[in-house]
């Protein structure tokens, strides 16, 4: 039973995208599609490479933006309002979800790689709006992407987040490794689990996985 690993608990730390909403939601689709359009503008090349080096970048620095940033110098806040640009019409307001989050007892933060506003705009979408502390974005970790390790640092200390009292759920499982070095209670949220290390629990329904714990 998952709740007594919980228990020390008081700051709990969620990631945004396939994390609070269903990957059915399928909203990483839209997304895909601004990279590909803005690498293939912004580099110069056509669709097949622009998607080739999208990937690319995903494997190697953790998010397409890294590897624009590191390898192009592209200016970060143009492609963030242009790829987080989409259509939220199709998520619904989760209000077993609401209810769960809302009973955690502690501090409750979101952190995503996408950027803060974006955040927001799902955060109301999902009818989630109120029941976190803070919302921080990749700009609030210098542009750096999770999984890298400076990337929390940055954050967990803007926010003051006691690691070894906290938890985190992500649908990434390389970015529950530095969580789990940091000292952190780490679940991954997915519909297929992943055997690793520094994956403590995997739930492919958070609503109820949280519900067990309050």
């Amino acid at each position: 039973m998952p709740k007594a690993d919980f228990t020390h608990v008081t700051h709990w730390v969620f990631d945004l995208d396939n994390t609070l909403y269903p990957p059915q939601a399928r909203l990483f689709d839209q997304i895909e599609v601004k990279m590909t359009q803005y690498v293939m503008e912004a580099l110069g090349v056509d669709r097949a490479k622009a998607d080739h080096l999208r990937k690319h970048y995903w494997h190697s620095y953790g998010t397409t933006l890294a590897g624009l940033m590191r390898e192009h110098d592209v200016d970060p806040a143009p492609y963030l309002t242009h790829v987080h640009d989409i259509s939220l019409d199709h998520l619904e307001a989760d209000a077993a979800l609401a209810s769960h989050i809302r009973a955690l007892p502690g501090r409750k933060i979101v952190y995503t790689n996408g950027t803060g506003p974006y955040a927001e705009r799902v955060i109301a979408a999902r009818g989630l709006s109120g029941l976190f502390d803070a919302v921080y974005g990749v700009e609030h970790a210098g542009f750096l992407p999770k999984p890298e390790r400076e990337a929390f640092v940055a954050v967990f200390a803007q926010d003051g987040l006691p690691t070894d009292k906290a938890a985190m759920f992500e649908d990434d499982p390389r970015n529950l490794s530095a969580p789990h070095a940091m000292g952190m209670r780490t679940v991954h949220v997915a519909p297929e689990p992943q055997a690793a290390e520094h994956i403590h629990h995997h739930t492919d329904d958070l609503s109820a996985f949280l519900s067990r714990l309050i």
